[in-house]
């Protein structure tokens, strides 16, 4: 026993120094960089998708950028938003003139008369003629231009859901972005824990075959580095399916692997409060904007209906030639007339009353959505804030555990070299060193991907 012990001081004299040099510089990660600083380096492995030479950098404002230009969904609703506009001038075409061309040729029975059917000018003559229609609307006291404006509201209504659009693929976007680059950072870290525990193993392996350590030490150094590339495995599965979901967001139809950095540096400051917040997305929200242009909408439309019951006044003009005919019953041969004509509604079943009643109920309905959208934003505001809120405690608070994971790594790598300790000691400690590293990266890019929401809620335009 005196024997061991002795050889064992002796190997730790010539070879301490060494071992902790390497088993630190193997085992332990880089310092962590600073907050919104981290750029997540490590390469795919094992089944990697692209290879390093084909990798293209991408931060968060580039892949904003890329998912407005290439999704689908933008486009489709500002595509909306401009048939929308279209509906505009088709409604207003009932206050303008219509202008309508007309050429006939008729070839009869001569002075036959026609004896059923519709009320007309029932003789029938050979002619060929031509001549234009005009008519021309004086006023329907009020109906159609209320029409105009429900029209005009509801297009400023789809270019608010447009932007309401935009800004759910930034938020997407944003959240799929730091998704994908907390995945790459745990894939780093499970990278970093694979070097760590190899050199652990091949350090107690040295030690078993000179009979300085158990192969019990030995068993559990692999199974140490055994869960270690299980933990690579896994990270590096999640990485590429946040990557899928980053790609799909951005438009893209093949497959792109990023090496995604983040631009958040330095740290944005979070200090507005809840209130603050509230009142500004009243404010900003388009998709409130456009709940509420929807309710003035349905208001004047509601008008335009009830407005149906009045007269509607309009003038009517007709001129034309019949250079072919009959002169005994085309004299002359040209033809001309204007008019006013006068329609007034007395009874048609009910359908005016009732669509004024419907379009009633349906203005009151916009107004509950838009009162309902309020309250979602309002709780929402609060949400978003809290949660930004506990991240950024959270960030000091698992830097701080991670230096102590990273302390109580040195001091039992120390003790178990001595003999002080034994391999679960350090199996323990380099456990809760992996985990920190991994607590620390999310948390880091959860508070960005919180601050990315609370910036959505507030309304604010990418």
């Amino acid at each position: 026993m005196l024997k061991r012990t002795l050889s064992l001081v002796v190997f730790v004299l010539l070879y301490g120094p060494s071992i902790c040099r390497g088993q630190q510089s193997a085992s332990l990660p880089p310092a962590p960089l600073p907050l919104f600083a981290l750029q997540a380096q490590a390469l795919p492995q094992g089944g990697a998708i692209a290879s390093a030479d084909r990798e293209e950098t991408l931060t968060r404002q580039q892949a904003e950028q890329l998912a407005l230009k290439n999704n689908p969904s933008v486009s489709v609703a500002a595509l909306i938003a401009l048939a929308q506009r279209q509906v505009v001038r088709e409604t207003r075409s009932g206050e303008l003139p219509s202008l309508f061309g007309n050429a006939t040729g008729v070839a009869a029975e001569q002075a036959t008369r026609i004896g059923s059917g519709e009320l007309s000018a029932s003789q029938l003559l050979n002619h060929v003629g031509a001549g234009a229609q005009l008519s021309q609307l004086i006023t329907d006291f009020g109906r159609t231009p209320n029409l105009v404006a429900s029209s005009s509201l509801q297009a400023k209504a789809a270019e608010q859901d447009a932007l309401a659009t935009r800004n759910d693929i930034v938020l997407a976007t944003d959240l799929a972005f730091y998704r994908a680059l907390e995945a790459q950072a745990t894939l780093q870290v499970a990278n970093s824990t694979v070097d760590a525990r190899k050199s652990v193993n091949d350090q107690v392996s040295a030690l078993t075959a000179s009979k300085l350590k158990s192969t019990l030490d030995q068993s559990f150094a692999e199974v140490n580095l055994s869960q270690a590339r299980l933990l690579v495995l896994d990270s590096q599965n999640q990485a590429d399916a946040a990557m899928a979901q980053l790609n799909d967001l951005l438009g893209s139809s093949t497959e792109h692997h990023y090496r995604l950095m983040d631009d958040l540096n330095p740290p944005p400051t979070f200090a507005p409060s809840p209130e603050e917040i509230i009142a500004l997305a009243i404010q900003q929200r388009p998709d409130l904007k456009s709940l509420q242009l929807m309710h003035d909408a349905d208001l004047r439309f509601s008008s335009a209906q009830h407005r149906q019951f009045l007269p509607t006044i309009s003038a009517r003009g007709i001129v034309g030639i019949t250079p072919v005919g009959s002169s005994t019953y085309f004299t002359p041969d040209w033809y001309g007339a204007a008019g006013v004509n006068i329609s007034i509604p007395i009874f048609n079943g009910f359908k005016f009353s009732a669509e004024a009643a419907e379009a009633d109920l349906r203005a009151k309905a916009s107004d509950q959505l838009s009162r309902q959208l309020l309250d979602r934003i309002v709780r929402d505001v609060k949400t978003a804030w809290l949660a930004a809120n506990t991240a950024q405690q959270r960030m000091s608070v698992t830097a701080e555990l991670l230096k102590e994971a990273n302390t109580a790594l040195d001091l039992a790598q120390t003790r178990y070299q001595l003999g002080l300790s034994s391999i679960v000691e350090l199996s323990q400690a380099q456990l809760q060193q992996t985990q920190a590293q991994i607590d620390e990266a999310d948390a880091r890019f959860e508070f960005e991907a919180d601050l990315a929401a609370l910036q959505f809620q507030s309304g604010s335009q990418p």
